[in-house]
């Protein structure tokens, strides 16, 4: 017995058409926190070197938001949801 060869068809993608783009994590100003609350946050939550925590922080308080992750739209909602918890303003919304 001989096995009959199969013909697979690789289906034509355009890149980057069907990729899913990662959802990011904004922390937004506001006028409630120490910045060295914020930096404290970001060090603690997300584990940066306060050097990364630093930094990011003055974005939020010179730009007015920081992105502070990116991944998958649930590990953004969960970003979000702690960022909530420890008193912060945070969004997610679609990479562009």
């Amino acid at each position: 017995m001989v096995a009959a060869p199969i013909e697979v068809v690789e289906p034509i993608v355009e890149e980057g058409k069907f990729t899913d783009k990662p959802w990011i994590c904004i922390v937004w100003n506001d006028p409630v926190n120490l910045m060295s609350y914020v930096t404290y946050v970001f060090m603690t939550y997300f584990g940066y070197p306060q050097e990364k925590a630093t930094k990011l922080m003055m974005d939020v308080h010179t730009l007015g938001q920081a992105v502070v992750n990116s991944g998958t739209r649930e590990e953004m909602e969960r970003d979000v949801t702690a960022m909530h918890s420890y008193g912060l303003w945070a969004t997610l919304e679609k990479e562009m």
